[in-house]
């Protein structure tokens, strides 16, 4: 007989359906194994990924909505001095002159003035920063009465939270660095552009004729 029937030995046929091909590496009545890294979001390093992607792009969003002023260079530092000084002004009031809260809010105060300076004086930014977190520190400096009491406690309260001083000129200078070489970049980009056009604006003879000179 043929492997599509058997003898039932009374002289009958049996025929049965033909089964279904395997898959290799699949056993019968077993869903296939499902390979690590796809769905429900890939493994925890790359769900974290994404998610500090989209936290960046909703922060970078948020600021594009801001207000897109363009500061001097004495203009952003006193921005960034007078917003410091409003800042240790309400860190006294509300939590009693915390240096954690002043150093936090320092941060982005530092990031915007880098942003908000115009591009001729970007080179002003990572000078601001510094003497505005020098300046606001002096409500919550916590220093002793007199002049230089005020001074010893200023000097204290710098050399102990130096950490945020040197976090904010940091992002500071890393934002105007950033902004310089885009500028170089782009203006690179449209004297090579107005050089192109130039070049075929003239014709072959043009270009092959010798410069003279009288």
């Amino acid at each position: 007989m043929s492997g599509d029937g058997r003898s039932d030995g009374k002289g009958g046929t049996v025929y049965r359906a033909a089964s279904r091909p395997r898959l290799p590496g699949r056993l019968p009545g077993r869903l296939p194994a499902r390979v690590p890294g796809r769905g429900a979001g890939g493994p925890p390093v790359v769900r974290g990924v994404r998610a500090v992607v989209r936290a960046v792009r909703k922060f970078v969003s948020a600021v594009r909505a801001l207000p897109n002023p363009r500061l001097t260079g004495l203009g952003s530092g006193l921005f960034c001095t007078l917003v410091m000084v409003l800042i240790a002004c309400l860190d006294r009031l509300l939590f009693g002159g915390s240096a954690l809260a002043y150093g936090l809010l320092f941060l982005p105060v530092s990031a915007l003035t880098a942003v908000w300076v115009r591009p001729a004086d970007l080179v002003t930014a990572p000078v601001a920063v510094p003497i505005a977190f020098a300046v606001g520190m002096l409500p919550i400096s916590g220093g002793a009465d007199g002049f230089v009491g005020q001074v010893m406690g200023l000097f204290t309260a710098l050399a102990m939270h130096a950490g945020w001083l040197y976090g904010g000129t940091l992002i500071a200078g890393l934002i105007a660095s950033v902004r310089k070489i885009r500028l170089m970049a782009r203006k690179r980009a449209l004297r090579a552009s107005a050089g192109a056009g130039a070049g075929r604006g003239r014709s072959p003879q043009q270009r092959r004729m010798p410069a003279q000179h009288s």
